[in-house]
């Protein structure tokens, strides 16, 4: 066995930079009042030293855990198969790092789950959450409000339980679908079809609601119901093709969508984009460049959303900072022309 050395203590570093073991805890704490020259003397002690705060012992001075939940409303299997959440981790991750907070991610494969993460939430483990992808039927929500912990969503929030003054953040989803599908109107298509995203969910909710503010009075059965999957593009495709085989263009809810359409048309012996024009929406690079052809796409800026909602958590969380943040920061979107469309 080998011997480790005794970690560090607040009274070794105090003696190394010749002060108090109170001012010392003050500088480790972030506390006020000390002077800049003795602030200098404790952090180069604590460097040289190799001094760690003990996390306890910081968090009944501070309040603060320095952790954040991500809770993602999601089963792991749809979680790590979507580019979409990887994005917005990323974002959101990259964001905690900055700011020396710790993600701790929390997914929900059921019902059971929910109560697992309410539970998690109200014993005071996380100085708040970022939640994101819930579905309207959800009582996510409801849990996180008993919890009382500070939270930002993700996504416009779209649930009925009384729950008011949320703090979200969401990308123009309807705005973004109305200039897809005057896009392909523009081309001159006359059949534009839209494959929407599960409908309990307000982005798809938004983008089915765009496409109707262009197309109007068109033939209700031009719009099929799918679940953001590759597989539910496939099988909404199929079906628009035996309702309509001469559809023309297809507004899809999302990339991952739109790639299962384009497989289905390939099949089919339809060309794209001369036969069938194809927009998704996203532009996850990992998607829309590798389809064939690439797709055109809306894009959201999904990496930037997950760092605002991480922004805007911490910012609440900061002393004098209560009610600071806005309800609701809505992201602008644009149309990204590949060779679908």
């Amino acid at each position: 066995m080998t011997e480790t050395a005794p970690r560090p203590t607040l009274e070794a570093v105090a003696a190394r930079a010749g002060v108090s073991r109170a001012t010392v805890s003050r500088v480790v704490n972030g506390g006020d009042g000390v002077r800049e020259p003795l602030v200098e003397r404790v952090r180069r002690a604590v460097e040289e030293l190799g001094y760690v705060p003990n996390q306890a012992a910081r968090s009944l001075v501070t309040r603060r855990h320095d952790a954040v939940a991500v809770v993602v409303a999601e089963p792991e299997t749809r979680v790590f198969a979507d580019p979409f959440f990887a994005l917005q981790l990323r974002g959101i991750s990259k964001e905690l790092t900055a700011h020396d907070n710790q993600l701790v991610l929390l997914l929900t494969e059921g019902r059971d789950d929910h109560a697992r993460v309410g539970r998690y939430l109200a014993g005071g483990h996380v100085d708040g959450a970022l939640v994101f992808s819930l579905h309207l039927d959800d009582p996510l929500p409801g849990l996180i409000q008993r919890a009382g912990v500070p939270t930002v969503f993700g996504g416009r929030p779209g649930w009925s339980d009384g729950t008011t003054d949320v703090v979200y953040v969401d990308s123009d989803n309807r705005g973004g679908a109305r200039e897809a599908v005057r896009h392909l109107a523009g081309l001159g298509r006359s059949r534009v079809a839209h494959i929407t995203g599960p409908l309990d969910q307000t982005s798809a909710a938004d983008r089915l609601d765009g496409y109707r503010d262009v197309m109007g009075e068109a033939d209700p059965r031009l719009v099929v119901r799918g679940d953001f999957t590759p597989a539910g593009g496939e099988r909404a495709m199929r079906e628009l093709l035996d309702r309509f085989p001469d559809v023309d263009a297809v507004f899809a809810a999302n990339d991952l969508t739109a790639s299962g359409a384009l497989r289905v048309l390939r099949e089919s012996g339809r060309r794209v984009p001369e036969d069938v024009a194809v927009i998704g929406f996203d532009d996850m690079l990992p998607v829309a460049e590798q389809t064939e052809p690439p797709l055109t796409t809306v894009r959201q800026d999904i990496e930037e959303m997950g760092r605002l909602m991480a922004r805007l958590l911490l910012g609440s969380l900061g002393p004098g900072d209560a009610g600071a943040a806005p309800a609701g920061v809505v992201l602008p979107t644009t149309l990204v022309r590949r060779a679908s469309a």
